[in-house]
């Protein structure tokens, strides 16, 4: 969760105005506040481009018209936080997320104007490879300079000990964020664009040994308002087999298999449910720990929506994918889930859902 201060969390429970805030980056140097009716954040994990938004304004203005309002529109950013006002006149704005501005429209005379963007992946996803690019060294290295190939003033962290790759050579028109992904796959981690704007590269937080960060709770000063569970086979895998062999090097093939195996698990590889393995192979993993990782990242992944929750709850601006809430259903029973995705709004009266997955009954 984004940090935040103590007052924050109880805050979304009382009776408050919501505070937000959008401001436009345009390629000149000028910044613009919009004055905004309405609009949303929706973030999803499972998306290659994480984040996107869009907002709705009746200020006709931001049309581009002339061909210098083009140059300054082409390439701007947006800027977009939502948080809480206090009762004592201050205010507490947490971010949303950093945007490419990718379409601007609008009746010219009377509006209203929407505004859409997708978070920085999406800068280098669309710089396709116009020559073969070759990534080598180590994860967090190749990672970041294949970012920084399309942003080279682009901020990357890494929450992860490093660790050397095989040397993997993509084709011309090759996905460069699909790269990025690949590559830090061999260390079992995932790179996204974070509220702020910057790139990270981290493991999905395992829930088993992960604090509860934020409370869904049914009843007097709880933020629950709705919620199901499910539970479905789809598209879930209990195995995952993770192989690499590098010609390029003379490294040998190796290879690991990384399963459900958890007895007390509806998915254990040798139980009831069966074994449905899925396979991934990539030439940047030259070691069985390489392979380990990437198995157990994609375990991790392929297995979770086998119990799943779709919640909504008042707004919390703070929450990040990968966060794990207690949810307290109106009956009193307790679960712990895995946010997945949800979807800010940017207007008082907006609903707010999340979607869960690696549920489970809290003790």
């Amino acid at each position: 969760m984004y940090p935040v201060s103590d007052r924050f969390l109880p805050r979304l429970a009382e009776s408050h105005n919501p505070a937000t805030q959008v401001q436009l980056f345009r390629t000149d140097g000028s910044v613009v506040t919009i004055e905004h009716t309405g609009g949303s954040v929706p973030v999803d994990r499972g998306q290659a481009i994480r984040r996107t938004c869009t907002v709705t304004t009746a200020d006709v203005s931001l049309i581009p018209r002339a061909p210098d309002d083009e140059l300054a529109t082409y390439g701007a950013r947006l800027r977009i936080a939502r948080g809480v006002e206090y009762g004592d006149g201050s205010r507490e704005l947490v971010p949303l997320g950093v945007f490419r501005l990718d379409s601007v429209d609008g009746d010219p005379t009377d509006g209203p104007v929407t505004l859409q963007g997708k978070s920085l992946e999406a800068c280098v996803a669309d710089d396709k490879l116009t020559e073969p690019y070759k990534a080598t060294g180590t994860v967090v290295g190749a990672a970041t300079a294949l970012i920084q190939r399309s942003l080279p003033d682009a901020d990357v962290i890494s929450l992860i000990d490093d660790a050397p790759i095989g040397a993997r050579t993509f084709d011309i028109e090759a996905d460069p964020w699909a790269g990025v992904q690949e590559i830090v796959a061999a260390a079992g981690a995932e790179c996204y664009t974070n509220a702020d704007g910057v790139f990270v590269i981290a493991a999905l937080p395992d829930p088993e040994a992960t604090p509860a960060v934020w409370e869904v709770a049914a009843g007097e000063r709880g933020v629950y308002v709705s919620g199901s569970r499910a539970m479905s086979s789809d598209g879930v895998r209990n195995g995952w087999l993770a192989r690499g062999e590098n010609t390029e090097e003379n490294v040998p093939p190796v290879s690991y298999l990384a399963v459900d195996a958890d007895p007390n698990s509806p998915t254990y590889w040798n139980g009831p449910y069966g074994r449905r393995p899925d396979f991934y192979s990539s030439s940047t993993l030259i070691t069985v720990n390489a392979c380990a990782q990437a198995a157990n990242l994609k375990l991790a992944a392929g297995k979770a929506p086998n119990a799943s929750g779709d919640f909504s709850s008042l707004p919390n601006p703070a929450l990040e994918c990968g966060d794990v809430i207690r949810v307290i259903h109106p009956d009193g029973s307790r679960e712990l889930h895995q946010v997945q995705s949800f979807t800010v709004p940017l207007d008082a009266g907006g609903d707010f859902p999340i979607a869960t997955i690696s549920a489970k009954e809290d003790g």
